[in-house]
């Protein structure tokens, strides 16, 4: 894709998914559309094994931007990362087509891998302010990071993520269309916890309370009997 389709894109994606653009001018302000733009030149200059120059581009986007993209990462159609400070992308990251970043999010490794270290995001996924998704696997299409989770294992198709560690709350999610998403409409997996054992507690309690007049009840029969 050519330079100018490249900017045509960018602005249809980002007034797309941000109801707060009121121009296509306010387009050319956003970390995102520069912080991209960037990207694509470091990563042309990447795969030709220009590694000094594609970090160099890289790193003077991330001062401009608070956006940081390593050049290798490869990145589809369609990527929109809103607000973006503190968003980094490592180095073997692999995103799909349609992904939607919020600020803080980090797609990053765990240290002690080699070779593809960071994960593999799928096609429609959303990832919450503050995720942190750390390691070589597969977030799957269509599934929904909430925000400031911390995911350390694959996530299949069509799932919603909560929770420090990430875990799955939430199977076969409809497509997520973009224009759609939000980060506060997600299954809060500590809250149900606490309610399972707030129920568990009160049959317990009636249990122990039925017990309670069941002994009563033949104590008195046994005292009626001596009497």
């Amino acid at each position: 894709m050519g330079l100018v389709k490249n900017i045509k894109e960018e602005i249809r994606i980002i007034r797309e998914r941000d109801p707060a653009i009121h121009s296509s001018m306010e387009v050319f302000l956003y970390p995102s559309f520069r912080v991209m733009l960037h990207y694509r030149a470091a990563h042309w200059l990447y795969v030709r094994e220009h590694y000094f120059l594609a970090r160099w581009v890289s790193q003077r986007s991330a001062r401009k931007t608070g956006i940081e993209i390593h050049p290798g990462a490869t990145i589809g159609k369609g990527l929109f990362i809103d607000h973006g400070i503190g968003v980094i992308i490592g180095e073997t990251t692999v995103i799909g087509d349609n992904v939607t970043l919020y600020q803080g999010v980090t797609l990053g490794g765990t240290g002690k891998e080699h070779g593809k270290r960071h994960p593999t995001i799928g096609n429609n996924v959303m990832i919450s302010a503050g995720a942190k998704v750390l390691g070589s696997f597969t977030i799957g299409d269509n599934s929904k990071i909430g925000a400031g989770s911390v995911v350390l294992a694959e996530v299949p198709p069509d799932s919603t993520v909560v929770g420090v560690p990430g875990r799955v709350v939430k199977r076969s999610n409809l497509t997520l269309p973009q224009e759609t998403m939000n980060q506060t409409d997600l299954p809060d997996p500590v809250k149900e916890d606490i309610a399972d054992l707030q129920r568990a507690n009160t049959e317990l309690i009636n249990r122990v309370l039925e017990l309670e007049q069941e002994m009563k009840r033949l104590r008195q029969e046994k005292n009626g009997e001596r009497q």
